[in-house]
C-alpha cells in the first residue's frame, strides 16, 4: 500500500517581504553588470564586421549588432523606470502642454490615437511642472490604455478647470476590466508580457505626486469604461 505525502502548507509568515528600494537597487546592479558584458560583445562583434570577408557575413554581424543594441536599451528602459523622479521645474501654460500632449499621442500612436476624442477647456493658466517627465506619465497613460483590454468605441480625453486646478480626465472603454484599481499604479510586477514588467503607472503616478498632483481611477461598471482622473495645482503665481 503506497502513503501518498501531502506538500507542505506554506507559512505566511516565512514570505519573503523585499523592500522596493533594494529591488531597484538590485535591478540597478544587475542592468550594469549585463550591460557590461554587452558592451563587450558589442565591440567583438564591430571587430567581426571589420574583417568579415564577405558582404553576407557582414550583414549578419550588423544584425547581430541591431539585438545586441535593442538589449541594451531594454535594461536601460528598466533601470530608467525604477529610478528615483528627479523634476526641473518650470512655469509652463496648461493649454499648452496638453496641446503639446495631443500632438505627442499623434505622433507616438498614429494607428490608435484617431480614437482618441480630446475636449480642452483651459485658459492661460500657467503649471509649474517638469513638462518632458509629465508628459511622459501622461504618455504611459495612453499607451496602457490602447495596450491592455481595451473595449469598442472612443476614448474620451479631456482637460478643464475645477476648484482652481487642472482635471485631465481620460475615459476608455473596457468591458471586460480585470485590474484590481486598490492596487492600480501602486504595486509593480502585477501584470507582466514580454518588455513590459508592469512598472509603467507606478511610474506614472510616482512622476505626477512628485510634482504634488493626484492620480486616481475607478472602474464605472454602467459604462464599462475606466475613468482616469489626474489632478494637478497652478503654479505659485496663479
Amino acid at each position: 500500500m503506497s502513503t501518498a505525502l501531502s506538500s507542505p502548507t506554506p507559512d505566511p509568515e516565512a514570505t519573503v517581504q523585499v523592500p522596493l528600494p533594494d529591488v531597484t537597487r538590485f535591478v540597478r546592479q544587475l542592468s550594469h553588470d549585463l550591460r557590461n558584458h554587452l558592451n563587450a560583445v558589442e565591440l567583438q562583434s564591430a571587430y567581426l564586421g571589420e574583417i568579415a570577408p564577405d558582404a553576407e557575413m557582414k550583414e549578419e554581424v550588423k544584425r547581430l549588432r541591431a539585438m545586441l543594441s535593442e538589449m541594451g536599451a531594454s535594461l536601460q528602459a528598466v533601470t530608467q523606470a525604477l529610478a528615483d523622479i528627479r523634476l526641473t521645474l518650470m512655469p509652463y501654460e496648461a493649454s499648452a502642454f496638453f496641446e503639446d500632449l495631443r500632438a505627442k499621442i499623434s505622433s507616438r500612436f498614429p494607428d490608435e490615437s484617431s480614437a482618441v476624442e480630446w475636449k480642452l477647456n483651459l485658459g492661460n493658466d500657467e503649471l509649474e511642472i517638469d513638462p518632458q517627465a509629465l508628459e511622459a506619465a501622461f504618455v504611459e497613460l495612453f499607451a496602457n490604455a490602447f495596450l491592455h483590454e481595451r473595449g469598442p468605441g472612443s476614448l474620451q480625453a479631456t482637460a478643464e478647470m475645477e476648484s482652481g486646478n487642472v482635471l485631465f480626465t481620460l475615459t476608455e472603454p473596457k468591458s471586460a476590466f480585470t485590474g484590481e484599481i486598490a492596487r492600480w499604479g501602486r504595486q509593480p510586477f502585477v501584470k507582466m508580457k514580454h518588455g513590459h514588467y508592469g512598472l509603467g503607472l507606478l511610474r506614472a503616478r510616482s512622476i505626477i505626486e512628485a510634482h504634488h498632483g493626484q492620480l486616481h481611477a475607478h472602474y464605472d461598471s454602467a459604462s464599462s469604461a475606466l475613468v482616469t482622473k489626474v489632478v494637478l495645482s497652478l503654479g505659485p503665481s496663479a
